[in-house]
């Protein structure tokens, strides 16, 4: 057992593997009760030594629904305190070592820090002090009231990157050398801290993984509030919502939210342009020059779009008079079916307007904002340029036609591609020398700011990671990337 002495009381973890490990480390107060639909409120002391020894508990969540929840498990576990983070580090108390932080993924309404696939235990082998958080998803996190702060799940993040300032020291970690990460709505969130005043300073490094920067203005935004409100035949309002009885508050997010994806569009949540937390909308603050001194890793994988087309069968029921319909509605040249279609021999059409829709989506807002970010200005509060590196993640599993898709680059970053959740994508024959070789990449660049290749510039160099090894493409599929221009 090893305890460490935080700002609000001591906590007691256990070693695993020659790593400390702390779980369910509360960083903000229980959000129910008073503190429902409010911002994050300051942790009460306590007392003696409080044990960290199991995940804390979960947002309020649905599981995913099928096909995705065999592929994607997302653990419940009940209580109130769910504003609570996880620590592993190889030196608690000892030298001040890099920190990363990771901000999970799940549309902004699932996922959590208790995931097999997020153990840390890799990190903190190889000298990182590793912590993951938990925040307030769905309409508890990001629903939008006229009488409740607005972007909730992303004042949680910020409050919980303000305990890490405020007590990884204590763990071993250094406050001045912290790197954000995370994947798909955790990349999107990170996109958005970027240009929070509130999370200025928090942090030195960011990756993104399969997000790009987007959020809503508040009048579009409040559209998911209103459409669940209506379902449970209440106002609008936080004061209504907190005194709805929880299930069926999940129930009718359900119902309101189902149906769609994030490659397709449904009814969903987006950080907001609040005034406050996003003063703007973040593709634009960062194309200005927010986050200038900021370095950043920004990727995506080669199909991402395979998780939601191929097992839901949406790739297999798209034909050419939808895929042609579909072009119009979002005013893409009808050339570039013709064009993704040549560099893919044998795709159908869903398989074509899904590579589109991830480039539209995913690949191309982040190859404007590295070309912004090498071409721009830099702000006021960034006299030195960050340095900007692109990746891609290439190599294709043989689960279920899923390829290269969302979310298959996690057990390599991680380095736990021997656990149950990572093989769910996998498959058992996921190559360990490219988890080897992806892992060392974050490491560098969570310790130098700099993951082993070259900085983005005019010649657009991609660092690509597939089974038969690592290799620097300079603008690839530039073809496809110019149609966006």
């Amino acid at each position: 057992m090893t305890i460490v002495a935080t700002a609000h009381g001591k906590v007691r973890g256990t070693e695993e593997n020659g790593v400390a490990v702390f779980r369910g480390i509360p960083y903000a107060a229980a959000p129910f009760g008073e503190h429902r639909f409010a911002a994050p409120a300051p942790v009460t002391p306590w007392s003696g030594v409080r044990d960290a020894l199991a995940f804390g508990p979960t947002a309020p969540k649905l599981p995913y629904t099928p096909p995705l929840d065999a592929l994607l498990p997302d653990p419940d576990i009940a209580g109130d305190d769910c504003l609570n983070l996880n620590v592993w580090t190889p030196a608690p108390g000892a030298g001040r070592l890099p920190v990363m932080v990771w901000i999970h993924g799940g549309s902004l309404r699932n996922g959590s820090a208790a995931l097999d696939v997020y153990d840390g235990r890799a990190f903190a082998r190889d000298g990182v002090v590793l912590v993951s958080l938990n925040y307030r998803l769905g309409i508890e996190g990001f629903g939008v009231f006229p009488d409740a702060p607005a972007n909730l799940g992303l004042r949680d993040q910020i409050a919980a990157l303000t305990w890490v300032r405020e007590n990884i020291e204590a763990f071993g970690g250094d406050p001045e050398n912290v790197t954000v990460f995370g994947e798909s709505a955790g990349g999107i969130s990170i996109a958005a801290l970027l240009t929070s005043p509130h999370a200025r300073g928090l942090f030195r490094r960011a990756v993104i993984q399969s997000g790009a920067p987007m959020a809503l203005p508040r009048d579009k935004a409040r559209r998911t509030t209103a459409a669940i409100a209506k379902r449970l035949a209440i106002p609008a309002t936080a004061r209504d919502f907190a005194a709805a009885d929880r299930t069926a508050l999940l129930a009718a997010q359900g119902d309101v939210t189902r149906g769609g994806n994030p490659l397709t569009g449904s009814a969903g949540f987006q950080p907001v342009i609040d005034g406050d937390v996003l003063p703007d909308d973040p593709a634009r603050a960062l194309a200005a020059g927010a986050a200038a001194d900021i370095d950043l890793l920004l990727g995506t994988t080669s199909e991402e779009y395979r998780l939601w087309f191929l097992p839901s069968g949406v790739a297999d029921r798209i034909g050419r008079l939808t895929l042609r319909l579909a072009l119009a509605k979002f005013r893409i040249p009808q050339r570039a079916a013709r064009l993704y279609a040549a560099g893919r021999p044998g795709a159908n059409p869903g398989e074509v307007l899904g590579a589109i829709a991830t480039d539209k989506l995913l690949r191309i807002p982040l190859y404007r904002l590295a070309d912004a970010r090498t071409a721009g200005p830099t702000s006021a509060h960034a006299p030195t340029a960050g340095r900007t590196y692109l990746y891609e993640f290439a190599w294709r599993t043989r689960v279920q036609r899923l390829g290269a898709c969302h979310a298959l680059e996690l057990g390599f970053v991680f380095d736990t591609l021997d656990t149950d959740e990572a093989r769910a994508l996998t498959g058992p024959d996921a190559p360990q020398p490219l988890a080897d070789a992806m892992h060392r990449a974050w490491v560098a660049f969570a310790t130098t700011g700099d993951p082993g290749w070259r900085g983005w510039d005019a010649a657009r160099p991609v660092m690509t990671f597939d089974a038969d090894g690592t290799e620097v493409t300079e603008a690839p599929r530039e073809a496809e990337r110019a149609l966006w221009d």
